[in-house]
């Protein structure tokens, strides 16, 4: 019998490990562009002010990627020690990409971010450009081969169950690096990630400008985050009505549920805004809605619905009495592989096995499962519908508030009357932690969105668990905690008096007057 405290700890340890590690991920991928637009300006124009700015925030790019390969590294280990039997079921597609992210990213990155630090005086200003620029293109590599697994684990393409060694196996790489959601998933990732980098850019600046420190670089830096973060804040909307319009093609139940939509509307179905969801009731109490406007986003159309969870429920249902069929035919080849009657079963109803795998929750044996546990099985395919109505709309708010910060920034830029308006260095400052906020959450609407599937579709998520003892995860778990705990207090410690020092303390510029008399 499947143990669910093993099931739930071992979930909750990746999803904490997951978190804490993509508190660097974004902020190194925007980090690391706008170093090669600030040094970028200074091959262009020889004005050694471009440089220093690119050494000081250099330096505080080094601290976050120490950090997010600490954090990163244990997160990999947590697919053999945790989720043994996922490993085994999708190694042969999930392990390619992975391997591809260490052999091609990471030691590309790991080496220019050496080269970066230790080549300003060794090479040419061109080829230590180029070095930082390859530091950009490893971090996004690396995001890429990441986000290219996790989006076969949301629409699992190129691939096939074989009966004979019991599981999936790759069919095509090409379909796998280059599944639509990967492409949506990956430039909005990274255009998030250059909203991070924009914001700490721009509140850090904003503290030096409000105690009159660094003025001539916190002046140049604000404008490169406010133009650079504006194009990315609107691109981030852009790009992410894409990511949503392919979920709503591939994962429609994760949209329904993040819109509480408990029943198909006449299309075009509408958007609701505000409400509360109510799970028991199957209904939105207090919903505020806009007309037409999910039907638009999600369909691109006027006259396709967007299913509602009763009826995809209702989906799910059928499909797992298919895989019940699909079920049973795989134990009749496991038994006798040559049993054609058997073949020809499990190919008609190959599609569905993995929701009967569902019932495996409830019963040892799919076969024997009656209708109400058929039932829960189909509406165990409902995530959680609060936590993502909730997630997702504090997401978007947070990327629209964001928008107006750098366009409000951008106009003052432009004017020169940052100093001039204390109140906007204020705001800018305590805006610090906002972009990592809407990041987490959006990494949850993505994540718990695809539950109750590991693999969606195709693998449960309680059935790729490892057969370990619940204390033994309590201990790791447990061990995670305090250390990650730790190191994010030695990267804020770190973080905090490299700022607190700044450019003058660290010798990147002189301090005082001299600052101002110097080329710019």
């Amino acid at each position: 019998m499947i143990d669910f405290a093993v099931v739930n700890l071992s979930r909750l340890q990746f999803a904490l490990t997951a978190l804490y590690h993509f508190l660097f991920v974004p902020l190194t991928l925007g980090l690391s562009m706008i170093l090669v637009i600030m040094e970028a300006v200074y091959v262009m124009t020889g004005r050694e002010i471009w440089k220093r700015m690119t050494r000081f925030w250099g330096l505080l790019f080094g601290i976050n990627f120490a950090m997010g390969v600490a954090t990163g590294i244990t997160m990999e280990f947590q697919f053999g020690t945790n989720w043994a039997y996922y490993s085994h079921y999708v190694g042969d597609i999930f392990g390619a990409p992975l391997a591809l992210e260490g052999l091609m990213a990471f030691f590309l990155e790991a080496t220019f971010v050496g080269l970066f630090f230790f080549g300003w005086e060794r090479l040419s200003r061109v080829g230590h450009l180029v070095v930082t620029a390859l530091v950009a293109l490893g971090s996004s590599l690396s995001a890429l081969w990441i986000l290219i697994a996790n989006a076969w684990m949301q629409h699992p393409v190129g691939a096939q169950f074989n009966y004979q060694t019991m599981r999936m196996e790759l069919l095509s790489f090409g379909q796998v690096l280059f599944n639509p959601v990967a492409q949506a998933k990956f430039v909005h990732t990274v255009a998030a990630g250059y909203v991070v980098g924009s914001v700490f850019v721009l509140a850090v600046s904003a503290w030096y400008l409000l105690r009159g420190r660094n003025v001539d670089i916190a002046r140049r830096s604000m404008a490169v985050a406010a133009s650079f973060g504006l194009a990315c804040a609107l691109s981030v909307v852009v790009l992410g009505d894409e990511s949503g319009y392919m979920a709503s093609e591939n994962q429609k139940m994760k949209i329904a549920a993040i819109e509480a939509e408990w029943r198909t509307e006449t299309p075009p179905a509408s958007f609701t805004v505000f409400g509360f969801p109510d799970v028991a009731a199957r209904t939105t109490h207090a919903a505020v809605r806009v007309p037409w406007m999910l039907g638009l986003i999600a369909t691109r159309s006027v006259d396709e619905p967007v299913l509602g969870i009763v009826d995809l429920v209702a989906r799910a249902r059928a499909r797992i009495v298919s895989g019940v069929e699909a079920h049973a035919a795989l134990k009749a080849l496991r038994a006798n592989p040559s049993d054609t009657a058997a073949q020809a079963r499990f190919a008609a109803h190959q599609a569905d096995l993995g929701y009967g795998l569902l019932l495996l929750r409830y019963v040892s044996d799919p076969s024997t499962a009656t209708s109400q546990q058929i039932e829960s099985a189909a509406w165990s395919t409902v995530p959680n519908v609060p936590v993502l109505f909730w997630s997702f709309r504090v997401m978007v708010g947070l990327g629209f508030y964001l928008i107006a910060l750098f366009a409000l920034a951008f106009y003052l830029s432009a004017r020169h009357r940052f100093e001039q308006n204390r109140w906007f260095l204020r705001l800018a400052f305590w805006s610090f932690p906002l972009p990592w906020i809407a990041a987490e959450l959006g990494w949850i609407v993505a994540e718990h969105g695809r539950q109750p599937w590991a693999i969606d579709g195709v693998l449960p998520t309680f059935l790729g668990v490892s057969p370990v003892p619940a204390t033994n995860v309590w201990l790791s778990l447990s061990g995670f905690v305090i250390f990650y705990s730790a190191l994010a207090a030695v990267d804020v410690y770190l973080m905090v008096r490299m700022i607190r020092r700044g450019p003058e303390g660290l010798g990147y510029w002189p301090p005082g007057s001299a600052a101002r008399s110097g080329p710019q």
